[in-house]
Protein backbone atom coordinates (compact mmCIF):
# COMPACT_ATOMS: atom_id res chain seq x y z
CA UNK A 1 0.00 0.00 0.00
CA UNK A 2 1.11 3.50 -1.13
CA UNK A 3 1.52 6.05 2.16
CA UNK A 4 -0.49 8.58 2.27
CA UNK A 5 2.38 10.11 4.38
CA UNK A 6 6.13 9.10 3.97
CA UNK A 7 8.66 11.88 6.00
CA UNK A 8 12.46 11.07 5.17
CA UNK A 9 15.08 12.97 7.16
CA UNK A 10 13.31 16.12 7.88
CA UNK A 11 15.88 18.60 9.54
CA UNK A 12 15.10 22.13 10.38
CA UNK A 13 16.94 25.07 11.92
CA UNK A 14 16.78 28.18 12.90
CA UNK A 15 19.15 30.86 14.71
CA UNK A 16 20.69 29.33 17.26
CA UNK A 17 18.59 26.55 17.40
CA UNK A 18 17.91 22.99 15.80
CA UNK A 19 14.60 22.27 16.17
CA UNK A 20 14.30 19.38 13.98
CA UNK A 21 16.95 16.71 13.32
CA UNK A 22 16.33 13.64 10.98
CA UNK A 23 12.61 13.54 11.39
CA UNK A 24 10.86 10.19 9.65
CA UNK A 25 8.00 8.25 9.81
CA UNK A 26 4.52 7.17 7.76
CA UNK A 27 1.18 7.21 7.57
CA UNK A 28 -1.37 4.99 5.86
CA UNK A 29 -4.60 6.23 4.33
CA UNK A 30 -7.00 5.50 7.34
CA UNK A 31 -4.09 5.82 10.13
CA UNK A 32 -4.24 7.57 13.52
CA UNK A 33 -1.11 8.58 14.53
CA UNK A 34 -0.37 10.34 17.67
CA UNK A 35 2.26 12.67 17.89
CA UNK A 36 3.73 13.87 21.05
CA UNK A 37 6.64 15.45 22.82
CA UNK A 38 7.26 18.05 25.52
CA UNK A 39 6.43 21.78 24.76
CA UNK A 40 9.88 22.71 22.26
CA UNK A 41 9.90 18.81 21.39
CA UNK A 42 9.60 19.98 17.60
CA UNK A 43 6.18 18.94 17.29
CA UNK A 44 4.84 22.96 16.07
CA UNK A 45 7.71 22.86 13.79
CA UNK A 46 7.15 19.98 11.83
CA UNK A 47 3.14 20.67 11.63
CA UNK A 48 4.14 24.35 9.75
CA UNK A 49 6.48 21.64 7.69
CA UNK A 50 3.43 19.66 7.05
CA UNK A 51 1.21 22.93 6.43
CA UNK A 52 3.88 24.50 3.98
CA UNK A 53 4.04 27.19 6.52
CA UNK A 54 7.82 26.36 6.56
CA UNK A 55 10.40 24.57 4.25
CA UNK A 56 12.26 21.80 5.67
CA UNK A 57 16.52 22.43 5.55
CA UNK A 58 17.07 18.74 4.19
CA UNK A 59 14.66 15.63 3.76
CA UNK A 60 12.17 14.37 1.93
CA UNK A 61 8.48 14.83 1.83
CA UNK A 62 6.30 12.29 -0.37
CA UNK A 63 2.50 12.27 -0.30
CA UNK A 64 1.06 9.53 -1.55
CA UNK A 65 3.74 8.01 -3.24
CA UNK A 66 4.78 11.65 -5.29
CA UNK A 67 7.67 13.60 -4.01
CA UNK A 68 6.86 17.26 -2.62
CA UNK A 69 9.24 19.51 -4.01
CA UNK A 70 7.60 23.46 -3.33
CA UNK A 71 5.79 22.96 -0.41
CA UNK A 72 3.43 25.88 0.19
CA UNK A 73 0.60 26.85 2.12
CA UNK A 74 -1.80 26.84 -1.18
CA UNK A 75 0.24 23.75 -2.79
CA UNK A 76 0.04 21.63 0.54
CA UNK A 77 -3.85 21.88 0.27
CA UNK A 78 -4.03 21.25 -3.09
CA UNK A 79 -2.27 17.77 -2.52
CA UNK A 80 -4.69 17.20 0.19
CA UNK A 81 -3.25 18.05 3.50
CA UNK A 82 -5.21 19.86 5.86
CA UNK A 83 -3.45 21.75 9.45
CA UNK A 84 -6.33 22.45 12.16
CA UNK A 85 -4.77 24.69 14.78
CA UNK A 86 -5.32 24.76 18.14
CA UNK A 87 -6.11 28.64 18.03
CA UNK A 88 -9.11 28.23 15.33
CA UNK A 89 -8.36 30.39 11.83
CA UNK A 90 -11.70 31.38 11.61
CA UNK A 91 -13.20 34.64 10.10
CA UNK A 92 -15.99 34.76 12.97
CA UNK A 93 -18.28 37.15 11.61
CA UNK A 94 -18.91 34.64 8.14
CA UNK A 95 -21.35 31.95 8.15
CA UNK A 96 -20.76 28.17 8.38
CA UNK A 97 -20.70 28.28 4.42
CA UNK A 98 -18.55 30.90 4.15
CA UNK A 99 -16.16 29.30 6.40
CA UNK A 100 -16.39 25.80 5.06
CA UNK A 101 -16.21 27.13 1.03
CA UNK A 102 -14.03 29.85 1.85
CA UNK A 103 -12.06 30.30 -1.42
CA UNK A 104 -14.38 28.05 -3.54
CA UNK A 105 -17.69 29.56 -3.00
CA UNK A 106 -19.81 28.33 -6.03
CA UNK A 107 -21.03 30.96 -8.62
CA UNK A 108 -23.69 31.80 -11.03
CA UNK A 109 -21.92 34.19 -13.24
CA UNK A 110 -20.57 37.18 -11.44
CA UNK A 111 -22.80 36.14 -8.14
CA UNK A 112 -22.25 33.75 -5.37
CA UNK A 113 -25.20 30.80 -5.27
CA UNK A 114 -25.84 30.76 -1.94
CA UNK A 115 -28.44 27.92 -2.63
CA UNK A 116 -25.97 25.96 -3.62
CA UNK A 117 -23.45 26.95 -1.01
CA UNK A 118 -25.80 26.08 1.58
CA UNK A 119 -26.76 22.32 0.04
CA UNK A 120 -22.98 21.78 -0.19
CA UNK A 121 -22.46 22.82 3.33
CA UNK A 122 -25.11 20.44 4.76
CA UNK A 123 -23.82 17.74 2.38
CA UNK A 124 -20.28 17.55 4.13
CA UNK A 125 -21.82 18.55 7.50
CA UNK A 126 -23.97 15.52 7.34
CA UNK A 127 -20.80 13.27 6.32
CA UNK A 128 -20.11 14.49 10.21
CA UNK A 129 -23.27 13.95 11.82
CA UNK A 130 -23.40 16.87 13.36
CA UNK A 131 -25.64 19.51 13.55
CA UNK A 132 -25.29 23.50 12.76
CA UNK A 133 -26.80 25.61 10.81
CA UNK A 134 -25.38 26.67 7.63
CA UNK A 135 -26.27 30.53 7.84
CA UNK A 136 -25.07 31.05 11.31
CA UNK A 137 -21.82 33.22 12.02
CA UNK A 138 -18.87 31.09 13.54
CA UNK A 139 -18.66 33.83 16.34
CA UNK A 140 -22.13 32.48 18.17
CA UNK A 141 -21.25 28.81 17.70
CA UNK A 142 -19.17 27.08 20.58
CA UNK A 143 -15.48 25.88 19.96
CA UNK A 144 -16.78 22.46 19.36
CA UNK A 145 -19.02 23.20 16.30
CA UNK A 146 -15.75 25.50 15.38
CA UNK A 147 -13.83 22.66 15.59
CA UNK A 148 -16.00 20.69 13.49
CA UNK A 149 -16.74 23.45 11.15
CA UNK A 150 -12.98 23.50 10.54
CA UNK A 151 -13.21 19.55 9.50
CA UNK A 152 -15.96 20.00 7.37
CA UNK A 153 -13.84 22.75 5.27
CA UNK A 154 -11.04 20.20 5.31
CA UNK A 155 -13.29 17.54 3.90
CA UNK A 156 -15.05 20.43 1.22
CA UNK A 157 -11.36 20.92 -0.22
CA UNK A 158 -11.15 16.84 -0.38
CA UNK A 159 -8.81 16.71 1.97
CA UNK A 160 -7.15 13.32 2.61
CA UNK A 161 -4.53 14.13 5.67
CA UNK A 162 -5.85 16.09 8.24
CA UNK A 163 -3.78 17.39 11.04
CA UNK A 164 -5.05 17.85 14.41
CA UNK A 165 -3.66 20.64 16.82
CA UNK A 166 -4.27 19.84 20.73
CA UNK A 167 -8.27 19.70 19.50
CA UNK A 168 -9.60 18.47 23.20
CA UNK A 169 -7.76 21.26 24.79
CA UNK A 170 -10.99 23.23 25.81
CA UNK A 171 -13.40 20.80 25.32
CA UNK A 172 -15.88 19.04 27.86
CA UNK A 173 -15.83 15.51 27.72
CA UNK A 174 -18.85 14.24 25.69
CA UNK A 175 -17.77 17.01 23.06
CA UNK A 176 -14.36 14.99 22.94
CA UNK A 177 -16.21 11.80 22.46
CA UNK A 178 -18.24 13.39 19.67
CA UNK A 179 -14.66 14.41 18.37
CA UNK A 180 -13.52 11.30 18.53
CA UNK A 181 -16.35 9.65 16.95
CA UNK A 182 -15.88 11.55 13.69
CA UNK A 183 -12.20 10.87 13.28
CA UNK A 184 -13.17 7.11 13.77
CA UNK A 185 -15.39 7.62 11.06
CA UNK A 186 -13.73 9.65 8.54
CA UNK A 187 -11.02 7.24 9.13
CA UNK A 188 -12.41 3.86 8.78
CA UNK A 189 -14.63 5.08 5.90
CA UNK A 190 -13.21 7.19 3.77
CA UNK A 191 -9.51 6.12 4.30
CA UNK A 192 -9.11 9.88 5.78
CA UNK A 193 -5.33 9.92 7.51
CA UNK A 194 -5.22 11.90 10.95
CA UNK A 195 -1.72 13.51 12.95
CA UNK A 196 -3.84 13.96 16.43
CA UNK A 197 -1.14 15.90 18.78
CA UNK A 198 -2.08 16.07 22.08
CA UNK A 199 -0.60 16.65 26.05
CA UNK A 200 -3.25 14.19 27.16
CA UNK A 201 -1.87 10.99 26.36
CA UNK A 202 -4.86 9.03 27.72
CA UNK A 203 -6.24 10.05 24.27
CA UNK A 204 -3.07 8.53 22.98
CA UNK A 205 -4.29 5.70 23.98
CA UNK A 206 -7.81 5.73 23.00
CA UNK A 207 -7.76 7.36 19.76
CA UNK A 208 -4.42 6.33 17.96
CA UNK A 209 -3.25 3.24 15.99
CA UNK A 210 0.33 4.07 15.99
CA UNK A 211 2.47 7.16 17.91
CA UNK A 212 5.56 9.24 17.35
CA UNK A 213 7.04 10.69 20.37
CA UNK A 214 9.88 13.42 19.75
CA UNK A 215 12.25 14.62 22.35
CA UNK A 216 14.41 17.79 21.34
CA UNK A 217 13.56 17.85 17.87
CA UNK A 218 14.44 13.52 17.55
CA UNK A 219 12.33 11.09 16.77
CA UNK A 220 12.41 8.86 20.09
CA UNK A 221 9.98 6.37 19.56
CA UNK A 222 7.97 5.14 16.21
CA UNK A 223 5.06 2.17 16.33
CA UNK A 224 1.47 0.32 17.32
CA UNK A 225 0.09 2.26 20.42
CA UNK A 226 -0.75 -1.02 21.55
CA UNK A 227 1.62 -2.45 24.12
CA UNK A 228 2.58 0.53 25.06
CA UNK A 229 1.84 2.36 29.08
CA UNK A 230 1.51 5.66 30.48
CA UNK A 231 4.73 5.47 31.64
CA UNK A 232 6.46 4.23 28.61
CA UNK A 233 5.75 7.54 26.66
CA UNK A 234 6.33 9.42 29.29
CA UNK A 235 9.76 8.10 29.70
CA UNK A 236 10.45 8.26 26.04
CA UNK A 237 9.23 12.13 26.07
CA UNK A 238 11.32 13.66 28.77
CA UNK A 239 14.42 11.15 28.51
CA UNK A 240 13.83 10.31 32.40
CA UNK A 241 11.67 8.66 35.19
CA UNK A 242 9.46 11.63 36.23
CA UNK A 243 8.12 9.19 39.10
CA UNK A 244 4.88 9.44 40.61
CA UNK A 245 2.78 12.10 38.62
CA UNK A 246 1.86 13.82 41.21
CA UNK A 247 4.32 14.67 44.46
CA UNK A 248 3.80 13.76 48.00
CA UNK A 249 1.67 15.49 49.96
CA UNK A 250 2.64 16.28 53.65
CA UNK A 251 -0.78 19.34 54.15
CA UNK A 252 0.10 21.75 57.37
CA UNK A 253 -3.39 22.82 57.08
CA UNK A 254 -4.24 26.25 59.39
CA UNK A 255 -7.13 28.25 59.93
CA UNK A 256 -9.68 29.29 57.05
CA UNK A 257 -8.48 31.74 55.40
CA UNK A 258 -11.46 32.08 52.44
CA UNK A 259 -15.12 31.35 53.41
CA UNK A 260 -17.57 31.84 50.41
CA UNK A 261 -21.65 31.98 51.21
CA UNK A 262 -24.54 31.34 49.19
CA UNK A 263 -22.66 32.94 46.06
CA UNK A 264 -25.27 33.40 43.17
CA UNK A 265 -24.84 34.72 39.90
CA UNK A 266 -27.38 36.22 37.65
CA UNK A 267 -26.65 33.55 35.02
CA UNK A 268 -25.21 30.40 36.63
CA UNK A 269 -24.55 29.92 40.44
CA UNK A 270 -26.82 29.12 42.83
CA UNK A 271 -26.32 29.41 46.62
CA UNK A 272 -22.91 27.82 46.30
CA UNK A 273 -20.84 27.60 49.32
CA UNK A 274 -17.08 26.72 49.38
CA UNK A 275 -14.34 27.23 52.54
CA UNK A 276 -10.41 26.58 52.25
CA UNK A 277 -8.19 26.67 54.91
CA UNK A 278 -4.26 27.88 54.83
CA UNK A 279 -2.14 25.12 53.28
CA UNK A 280 -4.95 23.43 51.83
CA UNK A 281 -5.45 22.37 48.18
CA UNK A 282 -9.51 22.30 47.44
CA UNK A 283 -10.88 21.02 43.82
CA UNK A 284 -13.74 22.11 41.67
CA UNK A 285 -15.00 19.97 39.33
CA UNK A 286 -17.60 19.66 37.20
CA UNK A 287 -19.11 18.73 33.48
CA UNK A 288 -18.79 21.57 30.96
CA UNK A 289 -20.91 24.68 32.07
CA UNK A 290 -21.43 23.41 35.97
CA UNK A 291 -19.97 26.70 37.03
CA UNK A 292 -16.14 26.07 38.14
CA UNK A 293 -15.03 29.26 36.46
CA UNK A 294 -18.20 31.50 36.76
CA UNK A 295 -17.23 30.54 40.71
CA UNK A 296 -13.80 31.59 40.70
CA UNK A 297 -14.44 34.68 38.98
CA UNK A 298 -17.28 35.48 41.28
CA UNK A 299 -15.25 34.82 44.32
CA UNK A 300 -12.41 37.42 43.15
CA UNK A 301 -14.54 39.91 41.43
CA UNK A 302 -14.44 39.69 38.16
CA UNK A 303 -18.03 38.86 37.85
CA UNK A 304 -21.00 40.59 39.42
CA UNK A 305 -22.56 38.76 42.20
CA UNK A 306 -26.40 38.49 42.59
CA UNK A 307 -26.22 37.18 46.11
CA UNK A 308 -23.62 36.06 48.75
CA UNK A 309 -20.52 37.30 50.88
CA UNK A 310 -17.19 36.87 51.11
CA UNK A 311 -14.91 35.94 54.05
CA UNK A 312 -10.81 36.84 54.26
CA UNK A 313 -10.02 35.36 57.46
CA UNK A 314 -12.80 35.48 59.53
CA UNK A 315 -13.71 39.30 57.87
CA UNK A 316 -16.10 40.02 55.64
CA UNK A 317 -14.81 41.24 52.30
CA UNK A 318 -16.41 43.87 49.72
CA UNK A 319 -14.87 42.69 46.83
CA UNK A 320 -16.45 44.14 43.66
CA UNK A 321 -13.44 44.16 41.14
CA UNK A 322 -10.21 42.43 40.44
CA UNK A 323 -8.38 45.59 41.95
CA UNK A 324 -10.16 44.93 45.53
CA UNK A 325 -9.42 40.84 45.26
CA UNK A 326 -5.75 41.55 45.02
CA UNK A 327 -5.78 44.64 47.97
CA UNK A 328 -7.61 41.44 50.13
CA UNK A 329 -4.65 39.17 48.92
CA UNK A 330 -6.81 37.51 46.20
CA UNK A 331 -4.81 35.82 43.15
CA UNK A 332 -6.74 34.43 40.29
CA UNK A 333 -4.97 32.22 37.53
CA UNK A 334 -7.13 32.41 34.17
CA UNK A 335 -8.47 29.71 32.42
CA UNK A 336 -7.31 31.29 28.96
CA UNK A 337 -3.64 32.71 30.36
CA UNK A 338 -2.69 34.20 26.71
CA UNK A 339 -5.85 36.83 26.73
CA UNK A 340 -6.75 36.98 30.47
CA UNK A 341 -3.63 36.55 32.59
CA UNK A 342 -0.23 37.52 30.42
CA UNK A 343 0.70 40.94 28.43
CA UNK A 344 2.69 38.19 25.69
CA UNK A 345 4.49 40.99 23.59
CA UNK A 346 5.68 42.22 27.09
CA UNK A 347 8.89 40.75 28.77
CA UNK A 348 9.18 38.11 31.29
CA UNK A 349 9.80 40.84 33.50
CA UNK A 350 7.37 42.93 33.23
CA UNK A 351 4.45 40.48 33.45
CA UNK A 352 6.16 39.29 36.73
CA UNK A 353 5.68 42.92 38.42
CA UNK A 354 2.72 44.34 36.73
CA UNK A 355 0.72 43.44 40.00
CA UNK A 356 3.58 44.67 42.28
CA UNK A 357 4.93 48.18 41.12
CA UNK A 358 4.21 49.29 44.53
CA UNK A 359 7.01 47.14 45.60
CA UNK A 360 9.77 48.90 43.16
CA UNK A 361 8.61 52.31 43.20
CA UNK A 362 10.73 55.12 45.53
CA UNK A 363 9.63 58.60 45.30
CA UNK A 364 7.91 58.31 42.45
CA UNK A 365 10.65 56.30 40.44
CA UNK A 366 11.02 52.90 39.82
CA UNK A 367 14.24 51.63 41.29
CA UNK A 368 15.46 49.07 38.74
CA UNK A 369 17.51 47.10 40.93
CA UNK A 370 14.96 46.19 42.83
CA UNK A 371 12.78 44.86 40.10
CA UNK A 372 16.00 42.89 39.16
CA UNK A 373 16.28 41.70 42.14
CA UNK A 374 12.65 40.20 42.49
CA UNK A 375 12.06 39.25 39.18
CA UNK A 376 15.76 36.99 38.82
CA UNK A 377 15.13 35.55 42.53
CA UNK A 378 11.27 34.22 41.26
CA UNK A 379 12.35 33.18 37.90
CA UNK A 380 14.87 31.25 39.50
CA UNK A 381 12.50 30.09 42.26
CA UNK A 382 9.94 28.83 40.08
CA UNK A 383 12.28 27.78 37.37
CA UNK A 384 10.89 29.73 34.81
CA UNK A 385 12.77 28.84 31.69
CA UNK A 386 13.43 32.18 29.63
CA UNK A 387 16.58 33.34 28.14
CA UNK A 388 16.88 36.15 30.56
CA UNK A 389 14.25 38.82 32.00
CA UNK A 390 14.01 40.78 29.12
CA UNK A 391 12.61 37.88 26.65
CA UNK A 392 8.94 38.50 24.91
CA UNK A 393 6.36 36.05 27.00
CA UNK A 394 5.11 34.87 23.42
CA UNK A 395 8.28 32.78 23.44
CA UNK A 396 7.72 30.61 26.02
CA UNK A 397 6.31 27.39 26.34
CA UNK A 398 3.13 27.30 27.95
CA UNK A 399 4.27 25.83 30.96
CA UNK A 400 6.39 28.71 31.52
CA UNK A 401 3.79 30.89 30.41
CA UNK A 402 1.71 29.84 33.37
CA UNK A 403 4.65 30.01 35.53
CA UNK A 404 4.70 33.45 34.98
CA UNK A 405 1.08 33.92 36.10
CA UNK A 406 2.05 32.48 39.13
CA UNK A 407 5.50 34.46 39.92
CA UNK A 408 3.36 37.55 39.36
CA UNK A 409 0.74 36.20 42.12
CA UNK A 410 3.65 35.29 44.50
CA UNK A 411 5.09 39.00 43.43
CA UNK A 412 2.22 40.88 44.77
CA UNK A 413 1.99 39.07 47.59
CA UNK A 414 -0.98 36.35 46.94
CA UNK A 415 -2.15 34.63 50.36
CA UNK A 416 -5.87 32.77 48.66
CA UNK A 417 -4.58 31.62 45.07
CA UNK A 418 -7.56 30.63 42.84
CA UNK A 419 -6.35 29.24 39.90
CA UNK A 420 -8.58 27.97 36.73
CA UNK A 421 -7.40 25.04 34.67
CA UNK A 422 -3.70 25.71 35.75
CA UNK A 423 -2.16 22.98 33.56
CA UNK A 424 -3.88 23.22 30.55
CA UNK A 425 -1.91 22.96 27.38
CA UNK A 426 1.25 22.15 29.28
CA UNK A 427 3.10 18.74 28.44
CA UNK A 428 3.88 16.26 30.99
CA UNK A 429 7.31 16.86 32.24
CA UNK A 430 6.08 21.05 33.08
CA UNK A 431 2.35 19.73 34.70
CA UNK A 432 4.61 18.13 37.25
CA UNK A 433 6.56 21.44 37.88
CA UNK A 434 3.28 23.27 38.17
CA UNK A 435 1.80 20.82 40.66
CA UNK A 436 5.17 21.17 42.97
CA UNK A 437 4.91 24.87 42.60
CA UNK A 438 1.76 24.80 44.33
CA UNK A 439 2.46 21.95 46.67
CA UNK A 440 5.50 24.58 47.93
CA UNK A 441 3.36 27.34 47.97
CA UNK A 442 0.51 25.58 50.05
CA UNK A 443 2.81 23.57 52.49
CA UNK A 444 5.86 26.33 52.92
CA UNK A 445 4.47 29.54 52.36
CA UNK A 446 0.61 28.36 53.59
CA UNK A 447 -1.53 29.87 50.86
CA UNK A 448 -5.33 28.38 50.64
CA UNK A 449 -5.33 27.08 47.19
CA UNK A 450 -8.46 26.73 44.97
CA UNK A 451 -8.30 24.51 41.91
CA UNK A 452 -10.96 24.33 39.05
CA UNK A 453 -10.11 21.73 36.53
CA UNK A 454 -11.58 19.91 33.87
CA UNK A 455 -9.21 16.69 34.51
CA UNK A 456 -10.60 14.44 36.97
CA UNK A 457 -7.15 12.25 38.24
CA UNK A 458 -5.51 16.43 38.61
CA UNK A 459 -8.49 17.15 41.23
CA UNK A 460 -8.10 13.73 42.85
CA UNK A 461 -4.27 13.34 42.71
CA UNK A 462 -3.45 16.98 43.89
CA UNK A 463 -6.04 17.89 46.13
CA UNK A 464 -6.94 17.39 49.92
CA UNK A 465 -10.50 18.50 49.76
CA UNK A 466 -13.18 18.66 46.45
CA UNK A 467 -16.44 20.17 45.50
CA UNK A 468 -18.32 18.89 42.55
CA UNK A 469 -20.40 21.39 40.72
CA UNK A 470 -23.70 20.75 38.65
CA UNK A 471 -25.32 23.31 36.80
CA UNK A 472 -24.31 25.79 39.32
CA UNK A 473 -24.87 24.15 42.23
CA UNK A 474 -22.64 21.99 45.20
CA UNK A 475 -23.92 18.39 44.64
CA UNK A 476 -21.42 17.27 47.19
CA UNK A 477 -18.08 17.73 49.19
CA UNK A 478 -16.01 14.93 49.01
CA UNK A 479 -12.60 13.82 50.70
CA UNK A 480 -9.87 13.42 47.77
CA UNK A 481 -7.67 11.17 49.36
CA UNK A 482 -10.51 8.59 49.72
CA UNK A 483 -12.73 9.59 46.59
CA UNK A 484 -12.72 7.75 43.53
CA UNK A 485 -13.17 8.83 40.08
CA UNK A 486 -16.67 7.20 39.92
CA UNK A 487 -17.97 8.80 43.09
CA UNK A 488 -17.09 12.43 41.42
CA UNK A 489 -18.77 11.50 38.23
CA UNK A 490 -22.05 10.47 40.07
CA UNK A 491 -22.31 13.72 41.54
CA UNK A 492 -21.16 15.70 38.80
CA UNK A 493 -23.70 14.03 36.42
CA UNK A 494 -26.50 13.80 39.05
CA UNK A 495 -30.44 13.72 37.34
Amino acid sequence: MTSALALAGITKSFPGVRALKGVSFSLQPGEIRALVGENGAGKSTLMKILSGAYSADEGRIELFGEAVLDPTPAGMIARGVAVIYQELAQAPHLTVAENVLMGRLPCKGALIDWGEAKRRTIEVIDRLGFDVDPTARIGTLSVAKRQMVEIAKALARNARIIVLDEPSAVLAQAEIDQLFRVVRQLARESGVAFVYISHRLREVFELSDTVTVLRDGTVIHNGPSNGLTTDDLIRSMVGREVGDVFPTRTPRIGEEALSAQGISTPALLKNVSIHVRKGEIVGLFGLAGAGRTELLRAIYGADPRGAGEVRINGVMASIGSPRAGISKGLGLVPEDRKTEGLFLIQSVGFNIMSASLAQIVRFGLLSLRRERKIVNGLIERLRIRTPNAAAATQNLSGGNQQKCVLARLVSAGCEILLADEPTRGVDVGAKREIYDLLVELAEARGLAIVIASSELPEILGLCDRLYVLREGEVTAELDARTATEEDVMHFAALH
